[in-house]
């Protein structure tokens, strides 16, 4: 429907065994997880680029982007990720200046320089010896490697590192948001239940400890708001510019400034992630929780589990690009009139960000005299037909004074636009 947004190619010699291997893992995250499958299609694409182009030998089939489009005439991506995986094949491929494979590489250096902001190159380091003291190493080393360390023991593994730190990358670059690195807003209360007891504090402990393995940026109103500072005005800009993790423990929903945090993040369209660390159970808890992705973190011999930590990041980077992507396809309709969408809502509407955006609309003015249903579209999975009619209902009480039609991308596209 529309032209593509991001294109990732993952570059490397045939003759290095672990590069296939590598290419799959991240293919598979994005483009046969769940994460990216609500974008229209088109949003994110992943290409191979290892075997040889023009005979025995020689390097593959170019990178394509604004700069080097391809022959055929199809538009390139808006934006390009190149992850060169550095094996010692390459490495030695490479190594003659006069060779094709070293003009390969050096042309992708040279058009992430001519445009660094739509241009990213993420190289990953399949052999230590790839770059060490070789032209590899010379045309690449000033690239932050993907995955530089080692995961940490009992946490994760090299393909989760390594998918959220492109990921984490790929956001970075063409998030529309001014972005030095993600940040994870902590959101978590500091009243226990009963049965609790200090199971809360060692819980933030441990998120604080993982988002420290990784190279995300932290928010905690302990520690980040300083003395004499507007509490209210500093959590309600760091809430709607950062992403939340958010730590539902017993008490977490009935604690105000927890319900404001979330309802600051949603109105934002900021992502959101609920950790589910409930333990005894929920009074009542709150409309304002529910509607966003959410990870059990759970103990095991009375600790709890960093894998389910480290899930609960990934994922939380993984709706950051999503949100990046949705972004950048919103303003690509312009070339688009014929769709018609009056909102492209990062998330599925709910009454708190419906009624967000409509006390907007009306506030400028925006339907007056005009009739006809409005569109809005939002990422897969659709709404359930209980839920969009409560929605549609909900409208028709509001000063509104227009009907709304709430579809995904894939139901607009059964409707031939």
């Amino acid at each position: 429907m529309l032209p593509p947004i991001l294109e990732i190619y993952v570059v490397w010699h045939p003759g290095d065994g672990q590069g296939a291997g590598t290419a799959k893992a991240i293919f598979e995250h994005f483009m046969q997880g769940l994460s990216f499958s609500g974008v229209i299609g088109g949003g994110v694409q992943v290409s191979f680029r290892s075997a040889a182009w023009e005979g025995p030998g020689t390097p593959p089939r170019p990178v394509y982007s604004e700069a080097n489009p391809a022959p055929n005439g199809i538009r390139p991506a808006r934006f390009v990720a190149v992850v060169p995986l550095l094996g010692t094949e390459l490495a030695a491929s490479v190594e003659d200046t006069d060779s094709a494979w070293h003009a390969y590489i050096a042309a992708i250096r040279a058009a992430e320089e001519v445009a660094p902001e739509q241009f990213g190159v993420f190289p990953y380091l399949l052999s230590n010896g790839a770059t060490n003291d070789t032209q590899l190493g010379g045309i690449l080393g000033k690239y932050q490697f993907v995955a530089a360390g080692e995961p940490e023991q009992h946490g994760e593994d090299v393909k989760s590192m390594l998918c959220r730190d492109l990921t984490q990358g790929i956001a970075q670059l063409i998030s529309p948001d001014e972005m030095d690195r993600l940040t994870a807003f902590i959101s978590h209360t500091k009243r226990h239940s009963y049965v609790e007891g200090e199971d809360v504090d060692a819980l933030v402990g441990l998120v604080r400890e993982v988002i420290g393995n990784t190279r995300l940026r932290e928010y905690f109103d302990a520690s980040d708001l300083q003395p004499g500072t507007d509490w209210d005005a500093a959590l309600t800009q760091n809430a709607g510019t950062s992403a939340m993790l958010a730590i539902r423990t017993d008490l977490y929903s009935s604690r105000t400034w927890c319900q404001r945090e979330v309802a600051i993040a949603k109105t934002h369209g900021m992502p959101i992630i609920m950790m589910d660390a409930i333990g005894f159970g929920e009074e009542r808890g709150s409309f304002l929780m529910d509607h966003v992705p959410r990870v059990a973190v759970r103990k095991l011999n009375g600790q709890w589990q960093k894998q389910d930590v480290y899930r609960a990041l990934n994922l939380l980077v993984d709706e950051c690009l999503k949100r990046a992507l949705w972004m950048h396809q919103r303003d690509l309709t312009r070339e688009r009139p014929e769709l018609d969408i009056a909102w492209w809502a990062p998330h599925a509407p709910e009454p708190l960000t419906l009624s967000h955006w409509i006390k907007a609309r009306i506030a400028q003015g925006i339907d007056a005299g005009v009739e006809g249903n409005l569109r809005i579209l939002h990422p897969d999975p659709p709404l359930g037909p209980d839920e969009k009619e409560v929605l549609i209902n909900y409208v028709q009480t509001t000063q509104l004074g227009r009907g709304v039609d709430i579809m995904t991308p894939r139901q607009l596209a059964t409707r031939g636009g």
